[in-house]
């Protein structure tokens, strides 16, 4: 069984709100509801190539920025405790 891999869109997240001001004001130029901004931004739903592509021009992230926008995964306390014993 493969584990679902988590990502941390944390910086990602500031970007918006620094260009953009509000998620929702985010959601609207990319013509998704809040809803579903929300779920894509907290791993409810996955991103696109193209959508990644399209947010970057939005927000001004450089292609070799990508991987520190999008692709950072979240450890998992669990994962911490286990790996500490």
């Amino acid at each position: 069984m493969c584990e679902k891999i988590i990502f941390d869109y944390s910086k990602l997240k500031g970007k918006i709100i620094e260009k953009f001001k509000t998620q929702g004001n985010f959601a609207a130029a990319n013509q998704l509801s809040d809803r579903s901004m929300s779920l894509k931004l907290n791993n409810g739903i996955g991103l696109s190539q193209e959508e990644i592509l399209k947010w970057c021009k939005l927000l001004d992230i450089g292609i070799s920025d990508i991987p520190v926008y999008f692709f950072v995964q979240k450890v998992s306390k669990t994962k911490l405790n286990m790996e500490d014993t």
